[in-house]
């Protein structure tokens, strides 16, 4: 091979993990004649152990998986489904030693919106053969080097391929590499430690099994409890500093994976950083999770001191990007690395187009989008923070949860959805009231849960899938606009307005109830309480100006335009029961007895 050889394309990605491959197909799925090359030093066949922290997706993740790369059929035939999450608090931390020891959320129906399991390995070996297909290239060698020039100057990618170098040319960069942090080191793009991220400092143990006797977590039967499986869902088990989950990978191996995500100042990192020591954490914490794995066969087992990282910059104006755990990684709690993945990816293709086409708001897509997705990651890191005081406490994570999902599924699902997170003018309404929620409402209720840790104070059990807490018969599944029923799928067709009006208002309801459950009418009437209750009111009330200006705007656009014409075709319809012959027999006996008869009328006349 040269060692001079160059090539050109549009984009070059560096990586073919999840992240790198899920935006190589979403390029080549929106930006027509666009050329894509791919690089990762793994071979094509993926090993079977390369696994990463995490193998679950939720609604956001699912939507980009299954409707925005068109891989439903494959996820549904290659996949195990998941039933959305279960949540598991000792009652006893020195009793743990079957599920019935332990308080419960437990899901009792399918969410609205499908999601997945993944085993990572079968699922980026199976999209990288899909991606060559759809004639993206992929070079199975090493990067050396990137230069990446200023401004739309072409990059230049150095990569180490068999035994020999090239070099790749490209307008766009996007670094998929994970902890290589190939940009971010060049770029000095990084943050790490618990002064960048709200005090997260946590690691990661985590093993795979097989051939487990899954009956030891669950028998499968429910008849008076829920409508969908248990062992199909991310199942989350909580103590003090810690969060465990369990996900089903495989279906024919009956294949797990379970790992903990520890805070340092808890659970430091050599007493839990080993195999042997993990299990014996899992022995006398979680004895129904040691059981589980004892029952199979052991695959491997892996640790990651520190998870937490962020960067600086996501899409820099010089046509660079970082997305998946280049990019950041905070917790895998409630599994939302796929979701920054998605709006990351989403917002990196339509940057790309909008360059290559040469529109005049491409920097300003740029920009905003940019702004949007640190924000959002912010948000993941606020999720996250006081984790280490808070999990174990099952009254006051159980309200937390609740509280959380509100928004998730009040706001940030509608959002997505709708592709309001593409729309700039959205976006720029949007971020301030969002970043002042981040900084004001969220830690105060934070700072309000640690008070009740410290006292033991028992106030209740929220459950965010249940319809009898809130008045309205409420649950933090519930939307208000038919963008499902509907089929709203075009750009900014649904109206996140009416989303986030009832989201706003029944978060003020959930505020409420919280100060008087936990403060009493003192806590209630304190000022900056109701400040709190009224600014999400008020805040409800704009969503309610924006829903009917949104009304007004759309009042002539049809739900779904695939549909609509379709309506429009069907008036010119016509029941035709006349059937077309399918058998040349009996149409030759029909063509014969039709010429008999013409003849017959000759004569009879």
């Amino acid at each position: 091979m040269n060692n001079n050889q160059s090539l050109e394309y549009d984009v070059v990605i560096m990586g073919a993990g999840f992240a790198g491959l899920c935006q190589a197909r979403h390029l080549m799925l929106k930006v027509p004649h666009i050329k894509v090359a791919l690089v990762d030093p793994r071979p094509e066949n993926r090993d079977e152990n390369d696994l990463k922290v995490g193998e679950s997706t939720v609604e956001i993740g699912a939507l980009l998986i299954g409707k925005e790369l068109g891989l439903n059929d494959y996820m549904i035939e290659n996949h195990p489904p998941k039933a959305g999450l279960n949540f598991h608090w000792p009652k006893q931390p020195n009793n743990t030693a079957t599920i019935d020891d332990y308080y419960h959320i437990w899901l009792n129906r399918q969410p609205p919106i499908p999601t997945f399991q993944i085993n990572r390995a079968k699922f980026e070996r199976d999209l990288l053969k899909m991606n060559q297909e759809m004639g993206i290239k992929f070079y199975n060698g090493r990067v050396l080097d990137v230069d990446l020039t200023p401004g739309d100057a072409i990059k230049t990618v150095k990569v180490k391929l068999n035994g020999e170098q090239i070099e790749l040319k490209a307008k766009h960069i996007i670094d998929a590499a994970g902890r290589r942090f190939i940009i971010g080191k060049k770029q000095d793009n990084l943050l790490f430690g618990p002064e960048n991220l709200l005090g997260l400092n946590n690691g990661s143990a985590w093993v795979r099994v097989k051939n487990v006797d899954r009956t030891l977590f669950h028998s499968g039967y429910d008849p008076l409890g829920s409508a969908v499986t248990h062992y199909y869902t991310t199942n989350h088990y909580f103590g003090a500093g810690h969060w465990l989950w369990m996900i089903p990978i495989d279906t024919q191996a009956q294949e797990l994976s379970i790992g903990v995500m520890h805070h340092h100042d808890v659970i430091p990192a050599n007493t839990i950083n080993t195999q042997e020591k993990f299990y014996k954490f899992l022995q006398a914490n979680h004895t129904v999770l040691y059981n589980i794995i004892q029952s199979g066969e052991s695959v491997d087992f892996n640790y990651l001191s520190k998870v937490p990282h962020k960067s600086k910059t996501l899409f820099s104006a010089d046509n660079w990007y970082v997305i998946g755990d280049a990019a950041c990684m905070f917790d895998a709690f409630y599994s939302l690395g796929t979701t920054m993945i998605a709006f990351t990816i989403e917002s990196v293709t339509e940057i790309i187009r909008a360059k290559l086409a040469g529109e005049a708001d491409a920097e300003e897509k740029r920009s905003i989008y940019n702004e949007y997705n640190l924000t959002f990651f912010d948000s993941v890191n606020t999720f996250i923070c006081d984790h280490a005081k808070q999990l174990g406490h099952a009254s006051i994570m159980s309200w937390r949860i609740y509280f959380e999902y509100m928004w998730w599924f009040g706001i940030l699902v509608p959002m997505y959805i709708g592709k309001w997170h593409l729309q700039p003018q959205f976006l720029r309404e949007f971020m301030g009231p969002f970043r002042s929620y981040l900084n004001g409402i969220f830690p105060e209720v934070y700072q309000q849960l640690n008070k009740l840790v410290d006292k033991g104070t028992n106030i209740g059990f929220m459950d965010p899938v249940r319809a009898d807490q809130l008045l309205g018969k409420y649950y933090t599944f519930k939307h208000f606009e038919d963008y499902l029923e509907n089929s709203k799928f075009e750009p900014q067709r649904s109206n996140i307005y009416t989303s986030m009006k009832n989201a706003f208002f029944y978060i003020a309801v959930w505020y409420v109830k919280f100060q008087w459950k936990a403060f009493g009418l003192v806590g209630l009437l304190k000022p900056k309480n109701l400040y709190y209750i009224f600014q999400l009111l008020v805040q409800s009330g704009i969503s309610a100006m924006g829903e009917a200006r949104h009304k007004f705007q759309t009042r002539d656009l049809p739900n779904n335009s695939t549909v609509e014409n379709m309506r429009q075709e069907f008036k010119s319809y016509q029941y035709q029961p006349e059937l077309q012959p399918w058998n040349v027999e009996v149409s030759s006996v029909k063509t014969q007895d039709s010429l008999v008869t013409s003849q017959e009328k000759v004569l009879l006349r």
